[in-house]
C-alpha cells in the first residue's frame, strides 16, 4: 500500500486525525499536487487551528507554486498561531520565510 492509500484509509476511520491529515497534505505537496495539498492543509487547519506546522507547510507549498501573496498571508496566520501556542521555534522559522519573501529581487 502506498502512502496516499494508507493515509486515506486512516482518515476514513478518523477524519479528524491531525497527523494523517498533515501527512496526506505533505505527500500531495511532495508530488506537486498543489491543489490537493492545499485542500488537505485547509481541512487540517479548520479541524485543528493550533496545528502550527500546517500553516508553515501550506505557506511553503503556496510559495513553491508562485502564489506569494497567499503564502505571505498563511505565514501571518501561522505567526498568530505560533504566538498563541507559544511555539517560538515555528514563529522564528515563519518570520524568517516572511522576511525573505519581502526582500525585493
Amino acid at each position: 500500500m502506498d502512502k496516499l492509500a494508507g493515509l486515506k484509509e486512516i482518515l476514513e476511520q478518523d477524519s479528524k486525525n491531525a497527523f494523517a491529515r498533515y501527512g496526506l497534505a505533505m505527500e500531495y505537496s511532495a508530488r506537486s499536487e498543489t491543489d490537493a495539498a492545499l485542500a488537505q492543509f485547509a481541512q487540517l487547519l479548520q479541524d485543528h487551528p493550533d496545528y502550527t506546522a500546517g500553516y508553515f507547510m501550506a505557506a511553503q507549498t503556496l510559495a513553491k507554486a508562485g502564489r506569494d501573496a497567499e503564502a505571505k498571508q498563511k505565514l501571518v496566520d501561522g505567526l498568530g498561531c505560533a504566538k498563541r501556542t507559544g511555539d517560538q521555534h515555528a514563529a522564528r522559522e515563519m518570520q524568517a520565510m516572511l522576511d525573505e519573501m519581502e526582500i525585493p529581487e
